[in-house]
C-alpha cells in the first residue's frame, strides 16, 4: 500500500508539472486573456477537468506559473558564485546573468508583460511571490555593502533602484525588439547586436556604481 501511495503521489506531481509547463507555454504565447484552458489541456495531453481539479481555475493556474517563473530565475541567480569577485565585478556578473537568462527564457519576459497589463492582480493574491524574490534583494544588498567596504562602489545606492536598472536595461530592449528593429533599420536580435547591448548595459551600470 505504501508503494502504491508513493506512486500515486509521483503520478500526481508529474501530471501537475506537465500541466504547468503547458500553461507556461500557452500564457507566454497568447497572454492571460488569449490563453485557453482547452489549449493548455491539449498541450499537456490532459483533460480539462484534471486541470480544474489541481488548479481550480485559470487565474490560479496563471498565478502558479508566475510563481514558478520567479522561483526558477531566483534559484539560478542564487547559485552564482559572486563572492569570488570584487563587489563591483559581482554586480556586472549579475547584469550578465540577467541578460542571458532573458535570452534563454523569453517566455519569462512575456509572462511578466502579460501580468503587468493586468495590473499585477495575480501577484497581489500570491502569498509567496515576495518571499521568493527576497533572495534577489539580499544578493544585491550584500554586493552593495561589500562594494562600499572595498571602495569599488559608491555609497548611497538604493537596492531597489539597482535591481530595477539591471532588469530594465535588458527588459525594455527585448520586449520592444521588433519595433526598435524597424525604427533603427537594424536587426536587434542578431548576435552582434545582442553582444553590443550587453556591453552597453555593463558600461551603464559600471559608471553608475563607480565611486
Amino acid at each position: 500500500m505504501a508503494n502504491r501511495s508513493i506512486k500515486d503521489k509521483n503520478d500526481s506531481a508529474d501530471k501537475q508539472q506537465r500541466i504547468l509547463e503547458a500553461a507556461r507555454a500557452e500564457f507566454a504565447e497568447k497572454g492571460f486573456d488569449g490563453a485557453r484552458v482547452d489549449s493548455i489541456a491539449r498541450r499537456a495531453q490532459a483533460n480539462k477537468q484534471l486541470i480544474y481539479y489541481y488548479f481550480t481555475n485559470k487565474d490560479v493556474l496563471f498565478t502558479r506559473v508566475l510563481e514558478d517563473a520567479y522561483r526558477h530565475i531566483r534559484e539560478q541567480e542564487a547559485a552564482l558564485s559572486l563572492d569570488e569577485f570584487p563587489a563591483n565585478q559581482g554586480i556586472l556578473k549579475l547584469v550578465e546573468f540577467t541578460w542571458n537568462y532573458y535570452l534563454k527564457n523569453p517566455e519569462f519576459i512575456r509572462l511578466l508583460n502579460s501580468e503587468n497589463q493586468l495590473k499585477a492582480r495575480h501577484l497581489k493574491d500570491s502569498p509567496i511571490t515576495v518571499t521568493i524574490n527576497q533572495s534577489w534583494i539580499g544578493i544585491t544588498k550584500s554586493l552593495l555593502e561589500r562594494g562600499v567596504a572595498e571602495g569599488n562602489i559608491r555609497p548611497g545606492i538604493d537596492v531597489m533602484q539597482l535591481n530595477i536598472n539591471i532588469s530594465a536595461l535588458g527588459f525594455f530592449y527585448l520586449i520592444n525588439q521588433a519595433t526598435l528593429s524597424i525604427l533603427y533599420q537594424k536587426d536587434l536580435s542578431e548576435k552582434a547586436a545582442l553582444e553590443e547591448r550587453l556591453r552597453v548595459m555593463k558600461e551603464c551600470i559600471a559608471a553608475w556604481i563607480k565611486p
